[in-house]
């Protein structure tokens, strides 16, 4: 397996279900990191592929493929994506649900839910940024970071203020 592996000194920016919107307050919140993750549901149409184009202006960009992620260009997203920052192994899918427990990593980052999740559970950290896109239900719209530090792994979850 071909793990990416980077060595960063800035946060790492964790987006998901952006459903087709990337909100400005969204991109002011994410500059200065030094990795963007996004964690799947980008956006079902064409067009939408204008948005990891977007992220990639402030750092480099993976993403994995999320449920409504259907549109031509999205087939080349993986559904799962396993990268290295400072040592921190970190595995992205978009579906908690399609989390394989056996997975060797230190965090687990996935979206779908829009419901922000910041949470250690037998030493692997569970993170969801929760939804930075459309509206869904009442849920407030939230992206995350995470800072890769030599010691410790701590995520933060930031609410947009639209």
């Amino acid at each position: 397996m071909n793990i990416q592996r980077y060595e960063l000194d800035d946060p790492i920016g964790v987006i998901a279900d952006t459903h087709g919107t990337l909100r400005d307050e969204a991109l002011a919140m994410l500059e200065g990191c030094g990795l963007i993750v996004h964690l799947g549901d980008v956006g079902s149409r064409d067009r939408d592929e204008a948005i990891l184009e977007r992220l990639g202006e402030l750092a480099p960009v993976h993403a994995v493929r999320g449920n409504v992620d259907t549109a031509d260009w999205a087939e080349r997203l993986p559904w799962h994506l396993d990268l290295a920052v400072n040592g921190w192994r970190l595995h992205l899918v978009h579906d908690i649900a399609d989390f394989d427990d056996a997975t060797a990593c230190d965090a687990v980052l996935h979206g779908h839910s829009h419901k922000a999740r910041n949470e250690w559970r037998e030493g692997r950290l569970l993170f969801n940024p929760g939804g930075a896109g459309r509206r869904r239900f009442t849920l407030p719209l939230t992206l995350g970071k995470l800072w890769a530090g030599e010691t410790a792994l701590r995520g933060a979850i930031l609410h947009l203020q639209v």
